[in-house]
């Protein structure tokens, strides 16, 4: 049974991912795209968290995240592997956009990343739905 409080908190973060979807999408409308992949990449980033609230772990470094995320789901397949190369791709794209000054991303690979933010938190939101009732 899971505890009360790792559930709120990983439903909290599931809840932050979404929003910050939603974020990703209107400043793809509005052409703001270093800012569209920085959301898409944290919607992500709150997706990993969230499933990682579940074990009562969180980390401050990004890689840290990524890294245990990796362990736990995905090298155990819990969570497709396939999702690695989304976090992975989305991880250089905001390094580059948030970090590079004279970084340009096609709005193609914007499109694409936001498409995939939200095939990951809807993967992540499934199997969290799942941990929730067990």
């Amino acid at each position: 049974m899971l505890d009360a409080d790792l559930k709120a908190l990983s439903k909290h973060r599931l809840d932050r991912a979404a929003q910050t979807l939603v974020t990703a999408k209107r400043d793809l409308d509005a052409e703001d795209y270093a800012s569209a992949n920085n959301r898409a990449y944290y919607c992500i980033f709150y997706a990993m968290r969230a499933a990682l609230a579940l074990t009562g772990e969180d980390y401050k470094k990004h890689s840290a995240v990524i890294a245990r995320f990796t362990e736990l789901y995905l090298k155990t397949k819990q969570l497709p592997v396939e999702l690695g190369k989304i976090i992975s791709t989305a991880s250089i794209i905001r390094n580059h956009s948030d970090y590079q000054d004279f970084y340009i991303c096609s709005i193609e690979d914007t499109k694409k990343l936001i498409e995939n933010a939200e095939r990951m938190l809807n993967t992540v939101t499934t199997f969290l739905q799942q941990q929730y009732k067990a």
